[in-house]
């Protein structure tokens, strides 16, 4: 009898570790769906089903709610009890609406996204494999939220909210990309990442420096990256893909291949991707002024102007790529998951293209403007423990080290000395990241940060006719940037229609500055500087849900930028006749901001969101003309050149409007639209107003979709609005180089739309094809403030093999 007991208790036992495997299904295409969540009302833990479609819900056992959830179907909520009834098995149907999504860059960890009270938008693998991006600045540019510059084709500088830059923050796999040489200018380092690797992004609208510190002003950019999957039975778990694709306007030829293999607690995964763009084509219909008519070449130890053969093609502008990852994942238990990452990315030198079409006296100013290689790479190492005690549910620890490499090279034209600029940054952090939830209402989340750069900068000069070189001036000083800091985030539920979040943190900031390798070259006067400083910030958010089909958010909260080695140490030319030079008397600035939302879903066929919002930014460091020595002129490259340095000298103000509209319409079509309206204005030197550079004009985009079976379709319009001359900011105005004459004879940036067709059909299982025609009438175009005139007509062609 006791044997018999013994059997049927080690059966049952058998079938329930078996019945803890959920099956997750397309209900039309009965194809799995990957990378569904699944969240319990009893737990705090964050399942993701493989690309079998399949988890394993241990957790969640007897749990009375298991959310599984998915962008772009409809939210399916069960009992463990009445999963176990449906064998296990759950079929979700596909919804164009709806208010329920998952996010992580608001916290750190999941929630909904009727827990937080700040817009976010996500970015999912669909979407992505959709799109098809070149870059990662492509990838975000297609969301219609963000707006991209672009000074040269191995670039993408996101404008978000009227901020841009080195006010907004990077982050992949929870690891700040910000380092302390992100600079003012326009920035490229977001092509960096490797789209194909990303397996997921969110963009925070508004300060994020409560959970994200110094830089988190106008937004945070969050990435995912390819997650090794476990294997959920005895046999290992191999899957990949492999991608070729081929674009016409720049000749792009890229690859890609990435593998996963997972057992029961050992994953890895490794991608690598080889990236290879001509020089970029423009349309045929525009502006005239945009057009490229000759370049520069050396010929016989001379710099000669050539003209173009094709005044359409934007040259030089091409370059390659190269981008690896490789992770490993240990989790031994239930308790403990931990994750290893390397990524690496390199670029080829390529050319800075709006320093090339830059004039003096009717000829080009520069026979040499290159950037050296954009190199990336980082290691990074987390820690999750899932154990609920007095002091946490949820733990996670990040380390990480990041090594960048960057460089400028540059020669005027017919001049002897080729200038090249090196930096390295070596970047550490360590995050410690907590989430308790002390009663059934409340959820705390708080924690530490410790982050520390090293600047490492030198010049040389090399005489291109006798092949010597010298030492030349650095770019920056010698300097160590830190930061150390600790955070509190307190939401608390009132009832089941009100939320409210309130968070603050105290970051404490430092920077050590030794000026030394520049002091033969300029008469600084001091040799070295340091400041230490500390900043608060604070939030308060209300989240009111009338019933499952409204949110109504408000959100009032501060963001700061701590003055880093490029605001206090940066030596450079910012336009020809100014050079602007240190400055030690820097202190951070903050931006206060204020945002109203509403979102509606109407009859689970159309969706209606609005957010509007308003933003100061007070003690801003901006460029302003400065002394040096009593003396506000100095030789720079041979030229008289204006000094200037970066100040805390303006007030400025950023408020806009963000809608959105998505309709489900029969038959598989879909439509929705998104359009953004940003205005800003920022003190100049004497007291007048002027456009703020990064509040991009109006922009959007409207899609007309369709969907059956494995076919995918998308008809859409991408559109900006026209800056006039009288809406540039001043120091735009200066640089008519970039922009098209009015009929006045003054620069300004005309509106501009293109018209795109895209289509994903999936043949089988292992074989998806995906292609398209973007800018399908060929207009000749130039996004505001940008050097690189966009693609015209383009022919896209991918093919993927998944196994």
């Amino acid at each position: 009898m006791k044997r018999s007991i013994m059997l049927w208790s080690l059966m049952t036992m058998a079938c329930l570790g078996y019945a803890q495997v959920v099956t997750v299904q397309d209900l039309e295409t009965g194809h799995p769906l990957e990378l569904v969540t699944v969240v319990s009302n009893q737990h705090n833990a964050l399942l993701t089903t493989n690309s079998q479609g399949q988890v394993k819900i241990n957790p969640f056992i007897k749990a009375s709610r298991i959310d599984f959830r998915m962008m772009g179907y409809k939210t399916i909520s069960v009992s463990f009890d009445e999963l176990e009834l449906a064998g296990f098995l759950v079929e979700m149907s596909s919804s164009q609406v709806s208010l329920d999504q998952v996010v992580v860059s608001a916290t750190r960890w999941s929630q909904t996204g009727q827990e937080v009270p700040s817009k976010i938008i996500t970015i999912t693998p669909k979407d992505i494999a959709l799109q098809n991006p070149q870059t990662a600045a492509d990838l975000l540019g297609g969301s219609g939220e963000v707006f991209i510059q672009k000074s040269q084709q191995g670039g993408g500088s996101p404008m978000i909210r009227g901020f841009s830059t080195n006010r907004l923050l990077y982050t992949i796999d929870g690891i700040r990309m910000n380092t302390a040489i992100f600079r003012s200018g326009n920035l490229q380092n977001v092509i960096s990442l490797d789209p194909f690797a990303t397996e997921s992004a969110e963009v925070l609208f508004g300060p994020g420096s409560i959970i994200y510190g110094s830089d988190a002003i106008g937004g945070v950019m969050a990435f995912q990256t390819l997650t090794p999957q476990f294997s959920l039975d005895e046999k290992p778990l191999i899957t990949g893909k492999a991608v070729t694709r081929y674009a016409s306007a720049n000749n792009e030829k890229t690859g890609h291949f990435d593998v996963s293999i997972g057992w029961k607690k050992w994953a890895t995964v490794t991608s690598i991707s080889s990236y290879n763009f001509g020089d970029l084509r423009m349309g045929s219909y525009g502006p005239e002024e945009y057009l490229r008519p000759i370049y520069v070449q050396r010929q016989d130890s001379l710099d000669v102007v050539v003209t173009n053969p094709d005044p359409k093609v934007q040259a030089p502008s091409g370059y390659t790529q190269i981008n690896m990852m490789q992770k490993v994942r240990f989790k031994p238990n239930a308790r403990w998951d931990f994750q290893y990452g390397f990524h690496y990315s390199a670029t080829s030198d390529y050319a800075r293209y709006d320093r090339h079409i830059r004039y003096k006296n009717g000829l080009p100013r520069s026979a040499e403007w290159n950037y050296g290689p954009q190199i990336w790479m980082m290691n990074n190492f987390t820690a999750t423990n899932s154990q609920v005690n007095p002091l946490y549910d949820q733990m996670t620890l990040r380390a990480a080290q990041q090594h960048f490499e960057e460089s400028r090279i540059d020669r005027d034209f017919n001049g002897d000395t080729r200038a090249s600029r090196f930096e390295k940054v070596n970047a550490f952090s360590v995050n410690l990241d907590f989430a308790k939830a002390p009663g059934p209402k409340a959820n705390i989340y708080y924690g530490l940060e410790l982050i520390t750069n090293d600047v490492d900068s030198r010049g040389t000069d090399e005489d291109i006719t006798t092949g010597e070189s010298v030492t030349g001036p650095a770019r920056y000083p010698e300097s160590t940037w830190s930061s150390y800091a600790a955070y509190l985030t307190y939401q608390y539920n009132l009832s089941g229609q009100w939320m409210l979040q309130a968070g603050g943190r105290y970051n404490l900031y430092a920077l050590e500055a030794d000026f030394s390798n520049n002091l033969p070259f300029y008469p600084f006067p001091e040799s070295e500087a340091s400041l230490a400083d500390g900043a608060f910030t604070g939030s308060l958010g209300m989240l009111y849900h009338p019933g499952q089909t409204w949110s109504v958010s408000a959100n009032a909260s501060t963001g700061f930028r701590s003055p880093n080695v490029d605001d206090l140490g940066k030596v450079f030319d910012s336009e020809p006749g100014t050079v602007v030079i240190p400055n030690t008397g820097l202190s951070a600035e903050y931006a206060y901001n204020a945002e109203l939302g509403i979102a509606k879903v109407f009859n689970e066929t159309v969706k209606l969101d609005l957010t509007g919002y308003y933003t100061i930014l007070e003690n801003a460091m901006v460029r302003r003309n400065f002394t040096l020595n009593g003396e506000d002129s100095i030789m720079y490259d041979g030229e008289l050149s204006q000094v200037q340095a970066i100040q805390n000298a303006a007030v400025a103000n950023v408020h806009g409007v963000q809608a959105g509209l998505e309709v489900k319409l029969p038959a598989g079509f879909g439509f929705s639209t998104q359009y953004n309206y940003q205005r800003g204005e920022e003190e100049l030197d004497d007291g007048t107003k002027s456009p703020s550079r990064h509040a991009a004009p109006w922009f959007g985009v409207t899609k007309l979709t369709y969907a059956s079976g494995g076919l995918n379709i998308q008809l859409y319009a991408v559109y900006n609005g026209e800056k006039r001359f009288a809406d540039l900011p001043e120091e735009e105005k200066a640089k008519d180089y970039l922009y098209a004459m009015d009929k006045n004879g003054d620069p300004y940036s005309p509106a501009w739309y293109t018209l795109n067709l895209k289509a994903m059909y999936q043949i089988n299982d292992a074989f998806t094809v995906t292609g398209g025609m973007e800018n399908l009438t060929d207009q000749r175009y130039r996004p505001y403030s940008s050097g690189l005139v966009a693609p015209g007509r383009n022919f896209i062609l991918a093919l993927k093999a998944k196994f």
